[in-house]
């Protein structure tokens, strides 16, 4: 542990270990196995780099993602390290190059996807190579239960029986308990050392609005709080993704989109632009963001409702990588509870996964219908537990008021039923609301009971209801036809004369303005106007540097790193040293630029 915390020093320029790394990077260099948690952000390369240098030969690291092996192998080579990948994108030549340096031990990281590493040639290739570990990155796509399920992971166990004396660590930001069972069970890791940090990060303000798809809100948000910074909005639809990024670009904000659909060089452009440029604003379905490095994201916004509480988190996880205040915001609608459960309902798996599916989107809307603190349902959901609520989510900065919906869902619940639990929720509505439609008049419904009753309501009003009492459990969207509403076993007491149930909802509300956010936890650090000064001459200064070596900035050094500069203003070498994240090689490449720059303020 001597050799490694000089190592961290030396090359990665850290004094000290975060939470369980210190644990985690010794079990490794013991030769243990090890399973651990971190949020996104949280340090978790470094418990495999750290270790693959210190033991001898070749770290193989298994990354589910070729667009990302190149950014991270470019970040190792910026410390000197000698680290390389092998992927398809490689010609045969630098495939064989690559080879060799691994047969002569010439690499201390080599990454790759799994399915190059179950290939018999690559394997047979590592049979006769000095290997130091396998780190198994992402380990949650082992998880048929999970968002990123990649049928590839669950053959890793053959690692295990393959190298018995090799030790592996599986690292994941996203894991419930029974997604850290399963990971255990599929990659035989039942001797392994688990650690597993808090899933809590304080710097990212949470928000959730109703009224799915609404670009008002979205636009409103992003001007209020996001005027020219980073951010990813996610939908659910390729033509979603498309039609968001056009809207986006004409209103003057640059974006780009990113589908499965579009071409994989398209892809790999844009994000090569997202993660060198800055201000930009990436819109796409959940293919884009795995293992995304970049740090000065500040905020994620959906404008769908996530399928579960995993995807949620992982996906608002790359909001604030550095620790400053973030975002997660997100507007849904009772369309995107519909068209989730008629995605699990009409798929091919068995009634087992597709129960498990229901219950986690149940769950997803629980968080989102809920009145409380969102941060202590988030991670209570992770099996933590928070004394107090959070101080930084919109439940708290504008705690949400209720209302007695009890008369309302009985109107509603009746309409259901005397309609024939044949329609969706517009139709009914447009009944409750006394809607003029050849179609109502077609059926008779017109001269139902219930036709007209629900006037005290608007349309978005009456929407918001039927969202809440199928969060509430008193109605399912059954997908047999297009979202059709059908009673529960829980609804019948409240059909019946005399019921004393009450229903309490949440009211409409609208997002306040300016709210004052807290931004416990992070190392956001005040700076004068002098000190922002120097802080962006050094930003500049980063992207040249940046651009003429084709890197993404944050390579050279992270906002952080030059956050401490402008604050300290070092004047040698060594004091240099003394920034946080700066190492010798990058102290070698970078460190008279930067002097230099700090000296001419």
């Amino acid at each position: 542990m001597r050799q490694a915390r000089r190592t961290l020093k030396k090359i990665f320029g850290y004094d000290d270990f975060r939470h369980h790394q210190a644990e985690i990077v010794d079990a490794l260099i013991q030769g243990e196995d090890v399973l651990t948690l971190m949020p996104t952000g949280g340090g978790k390369s470094i418990c495999y780099q750290i270790p693959a240098l210190v033991r001898n030969g070749t770290a193989i690291v298994v990354s589910p993602l070729i667009a990302l092996m190149q950014d991270q192998v470019d970040a190792l080579q910026q410390l000197g390290i000698s680290a390389a990948f092998l992927n398809s994108t490689q010609k045969p030549a630098e495939q064989k190059a690559i080879e060799h340096d691994l047969m002569n031990g010439q690499l201390k990281l080599l990454y790759m996807a799994p399915e190059r590493l179950l290939n018999g040639y690559t394997l047979q290739l590592i049979d006769r190579c000095d290997i130091s570990l396998f780190a198994i990155d992402e380990a949650h796509c082992v998880s048929q239960w999970g968002h990123d399920f990649r049928k590839e992971y669950q053959q890793l166990s053959m690692l295990h029986a393959r190298y018995p004396h090799i030790p592996r660590i599986a690292l994941t930001a996203t894991a419930d308990a029974r997604t850290r069972q399963e990971i255990i069970d599929q990659l035989a890791l039942h001797q392994a050392k688990v650690f597993i940090n808090s899933f809590d990060r304080p710097n990212i303000h949470y928000a959730i609005n109703e009224g799915a798809g609404s670009r008002d809100a979205l636009w409103r948000f992003m001007q209020q709080q996001h005027p020219d910074h980073a951010g990813i909005v996610y939908c659910l639809s390729r033509k979603g993704v498309e039609s968001i990024a056009e809207w986006l670009n004409s209103k003057g904000r640059e974006a780009l989109p990113y589908h499965a659909g579009l071409a994989q060089a398209v892809r790999c452009h844009h994000q090569e632009r997202f993660l060198r440029e800055d201000g930009l604003i990436m819109v796409a379905t959940i293919a884009f963001g795995m293992g995304i490095d970049k740090p000065d994201v500040r905020f994620v916004a959906h404008m769908n409702l996530p399928k579960n509480i995993e995807s949620y988190y992982q996906e608002t996880g790359r909001a604030g990588r550095d620790g400053k205040p973030s975002d997660a915001w997100m507007s849904y609608g009772l369309k995107d509870v519909i068209n989730l459960r008629q995605f699990t309902d009409n798929s091919d798996a068995d009634e087992q996964f597709k129960r498990i599916m229901h219950q986690k989107t149940d769950a997803m809307l629980g968080l989102c219908e809920l009145t409380g603190c969102r941060r202590v349902a988030l991670l209570a959901y992770f099996g933590e537990q928070l004394e107090k609520p959070c101080g930084n989510c919109d439940n708290c900065l504008n705690p949400p008021k209720t209302w007695d919906a009890t008369i309302s869902t009985q109107k509603a619940l009746s309409c259901v039923y005397r309609t024939g639990e044949r329609f969706g929720a517009q139709y009914v509505i447009d009944v409750l609301c006394g809607k003029q439609d050849e179609r109502i008049k077609q059926n008779g419904h017109d001269k139902l009971s219930t036709f007209n009753i629900g006037q005290e309501h608007s349309g978005p009003e009456w929407r918001a209801v039927f969202r809440q009492l199928i969060a509430h459990g008193y109605l399912i969207a059954d997908t047999e036809g297009y979202g059709v509403l059908k009673l529960t076993a829980k609804a019948a007491p409240l059909l019946k004369r005399g019921c004393q149930e009450k229903v309490l909802m949440r009211t409409l509300r609208k997002p306040a303005k300016n709210q004052q956010r807290t931004g416990n936890g992070t190392s956001m650090v005040s700076m004068t106007a002098n000190d922002q000064a120097l802080f962006d001459r050094l930003r500049a200064l980063r992207s040249r540097l940046a651009k003429e070596q084709d890197v993404p900035p944050y390579v050279i050094f992270p906002d952080r790193t030059l956050t401490e500069m402008a604050n300290l203003r070092p004047g040698s070498e060594e004091e240099m040293l003394d920034i946080s994240g700066v190492g010798q090689a990058k102290l070698a490449r970078y460190g008279q630029a930067f002097l230099q720059e700090i000296a001419l303020d």
